[in-house]
C-alpha cells in the first residue's frame, strides 16, 4: 500500500505545473525517510525524500533564491546536490560528502540556500553519498523570467520524465559485497521510468508509466536520467522529438528518433502529437559499446491519445542494440548551442591552463579479495585514485586545516598513486581540459561531472588525443554547455571553461561504481580581487565532521 501512495505522488507531481511568481525565495522541506516500495513482485524499504520514488519536483524562476531544509530521519548519513546548479560564491550547498560539507547525521538538518543566478531549463537533485542516490532524487524545472518566452515553440503541456534503475536487493548491500570481493558489483534488476519498469518477464503484472497526449498539442518532455550506473537510450514509437536544450543550455533544436543521455545529464525535447490514435510504446535501454556488463532489461511506458479505445494494441518499436556506437555518436555530434544574442556561447578563446586527464580503470593488488584472484577494480584520474577525506576538503580550505589534502594533483598523468590532491586554478583563468579514455582494464564511455561549473566540449575523438593536430579541429563557435559530458570508449574529449567561481569543486564519473573506485578529484579555485568574487562565509548550520 505503501509503494501505490509513493506512485499517486510521483504522477501528481509530474503533470499538475505550479504557478510561480517571478524572482522570489522558494522554501522547500526534504524530510528523507524511510518508505516500504513494491517493485518486480517483491517489497523493500528504501530511502526517500518526503516519501517519494522519485522525490519531489523543485520548481523555481531563474534568479530565485532558493532554501531547502532537508532533515535526516533515516540511519545513514545523507547529503543532497543539485546538480547542474552553479552555486555561484556558495559551495557550501552543493552538497557533496566531504567535498563541501561534511554529511547530515541522522536526527539532523541543513538548509542549502543558494541563487539560481543565470540559469534556466532542467536539472536534477540527487543524494552524494554512498549509493543512495539510486531511489534519493528528483527534478529541479527552472522557468524563465517573467515574460521572457523560451526560444522555440511554446508547449501546451510539459511533463518530467524521470529514468532510473532498480535492485531488488539494498543498493548499500550491493555496493559493499563488491568492496569486499574486488568485483564489480551486480547489475540493476530493471530500468525505470517515472518510478515504474513496465512489465517484465519476470513480473508481467508490473505496471508501467503513462503519457496521456491529446491529439495536436505539443508537449515540453523534461528527461532526466538519474541512473546510478548506466547510459541510455530513450525512444517512442512512430513519434520523432525535437531537442531543445540539455543540462539547463538551449541547443540548436534536432529531430531525431532516440535520445541518449548519460547519468546526470537532462534533455528538454519537444513531442508533437501528430500521429493517429493509439497507443505507443515507451522504451528505455542501456548503451555499452564495451565488454562490461550492464541491465539489458528494456524498462517501457505507454504513449497515449486521449479518446483511444480500450483494448486498441500497443503499436511497438525497437530500441537501439546495446553496443549502438554510431547511434550515440550521431547524437552526440549533432548537439550545438544555440549561440544567438540573447544566449551566446561565450568559449573562452584563450587559454591560461592547459591540462590532460586520463581516465580509466585499473587493477590493485587485494590479498583478501579472493573472488577477484587477489585483486581489485580500482579507477583514476591522472593515474590517482582519490581518497575521500574525513574533513570535507571547503572547510579544510576556507579554515586553513593543514593535512587534509595537498595542491600537486597532476596536470599531466604520472605513475600510479593513492591520495587526497586538488588542482588549483587562479580565479578567472581560463581552463582547457582534455579528458583522455584509457583501458588498462577495459575502455568504456565515462560521464564525467564538473561542479561549479557548465563548460564548452569544444572537440572529441576516438583513439588517442593529438596535441598538434586536433585542436585545429575544435569548435570555438557553437559547441555544446554542459555540465556532464560522456568521454566516448577509448577516445577523447575536449572542454573549456571559466574557472569564475571561488571554492572546491568535484570532478567526477558519474557511473556511480568508477566514483567509489576513485574516479575523481576537485579543482581549488582561489578567491578573486574583486568584492563578489569571493567564497561566502559558512552558513551556522553547517553539519560538523
Amino acid at each position: 500500500m505503501e509503494s501505490s501512495t509513493i506512485r499517486i505522488l510521483v504522477i501528481v507531481a509530474i503533470i499538475h505545473f505550479p504557478v510561480l511568481i517571478d524572482s522570489a525565495v522558494r522554501q522547500y522541506k526534504f524530510d528523507v525517510v524511510m518508505k516500504n516500495a513494491t517493485m518486480l513482485c517483491s517489497t523493500k524499504p528504501i530511502v526517500t525524500v518526503n516519501g517519494m520514488f522519485p522525490g519531489p519536483t523543485l520548481y523555481a524562476v531563474e534568479d530565485d533564491t532558493v532554501l531547502i531544509n532537508v532533515v535526516n530521519h533515516v540511519n545513514y548519513n545523507v547529503t543532497i546536490h543539485w546538480h547542474g546548479i552553479r552555486q555561484l560564491r556558495t559551495g557550501w550547498a552543493d552538497g557533496p560528502a566531504y567535498i563541501t560539507q561534511c554529511p547530515i547525521t541522522t536526527g539532523q538538518s541543513y538548509i542549502y540556500n543558494f541563487t539560481i543566478t543565470g540559469q534556466r531549463g532542467t536539472l536534477l537533485w540527487h543524494a552524494h553519498i554512498l549509493w543512495l542516490r539510486s531511489t534519493v532524487h528528483g527534478a529541479i524545472v527552472i522557468l524563465p523570467k517573467c515574460c521572457v518566452p523560451y526560444p522555440f515553440p511554446k508547449p501546451d503541456k510539459e511533463v518530467v520524465v524521470v529514468l532510473a534503475e532498480w535492485w531488488k536487493s539494498d543498493t548499500e548491500d550491493v555496493i559493499n559485497e563488491a568492496i569486499k570481493s574486488g568485483l564489480a558489483p551486480n547489475v540493476s534488476d530493471a530500468h525505470t521510468i517515472n518510478g515504474l519498469p513496465g512489465p517484465v518477464s519476470n513480473c508481467p503484472s508490473q505496471g508501467g508509466f503513462t503519457l496521456h497526449v491529446e491529439k495536436g498539442k505539443t508537449y515540453l518532455l523534461r528527461l532526466i536520467n538519474a541512473a546510478l550506473n548506466e547510459e541510455l537510450f530513450f525512444k517512442i514509437a512512430g513519434h520523432h522529438v525535437t531537442i531543445v536544450e540539455v543540462d539547463a543550455t538551449y541547443v540548436k533544436p534536432f529531430k531525431t528518433d532516440t535520445v541518449l543521455i548519460s547519468p546526470g545529464q537532462t534533455t528538454n525535447v519537444l513531442l508533437f502529437a501528430d500521429q493517429k490514435q493509439g497507443n505507443y510504446l515507451v522504451t528505455v535501454s542501456p548503451f555499452m559499446d564495451a565488454p562490461i556488463a550492464v541491465d539489458n532489461i528494456t524498462a517501457t511506458a505507454t504513449l497515449n491519445y486521449i479518446g483511444t479505445l480500450t483494448n486498441t494494441p500497443t503499436i511497438l518499436t525497437t530500441p537501439p542494440l546495446e553496443n549502438a556506437t554510431t547511434v550515440a555518436t550521431n547524437f552526440v555530434n549533432s548537439l550545438r548551442s544555440l549561440n544567438s544574442k540573447q544566449y551566446p556561447a561565450s568559449v573562452p578563446r584563450t587559454v591560461d591552463y592547459n591540462l590532460y586527464f586520463t581516465v580509466g580503470l585499473g587493477l590493485n593488488p587485494c590479498p583478501t579479495c579472493k573472488p577477484g584472484n587477489g585483486s581489485r577494480v580500482v579507477a583514476s584520474i591522472n593515474n590517482l585514485t582519490f581518497t575521500l577525506p574525513t574533513t570535507a576538503l571547503l572547510q579544510a580550505h576556507y579554515f586553513n586545516i593543514n593535512g587534509v589534502f595537498t595542491t600537486d594533483f597532476p596536470a599531466n598523468p604520472p605513475y600510479t598513486m593513492n591520495g587526497t590532491k586538488v588542482f588549483r586554478l587562479a580565479y578567472n583563468a581560463n581552463v582547457q581540459l582534455v579528458l583522455q579514455g584509457t583501458g588498462i582494464v577495459a575502455p568504456e564511455n565515462h560521464p564525467i561531472h564538473l561542479h561549479g561549473f557548465s563548460f564548452y566540449a569544444v572537440g572529441r575523438g576516438p583513439g588517442n588525443y593529438n596535441p598538434m593536430t586536433d585542436p585545429m579541429k575544435f569548435n570555438l563557435v557553437d559547441p555544446i554547455e554542459r555540465n556532464t559530458i560522456g568521454v566516448p570508449s577509448g577516445g577523447w574529449v575536449a572542454i573549456r571553461f571559466r574557472a569564475d567561481n571561488p571554492g572546491v569543486w568535484f570532478l567526477h564519473c558519474h557511473l556511480e561504481v568508477h566514483t567509489t573506485w576513485g574516479l575523481k578529484m576537485a579543482f581549488l579555485v582561489d578567491n578573486g580581487r574583486g568584492p563578489n568574487q569571493s567564497l561566502l562565509p559558512p552558513p551556522i548550520d553547517l553539519p560538523k565532521c
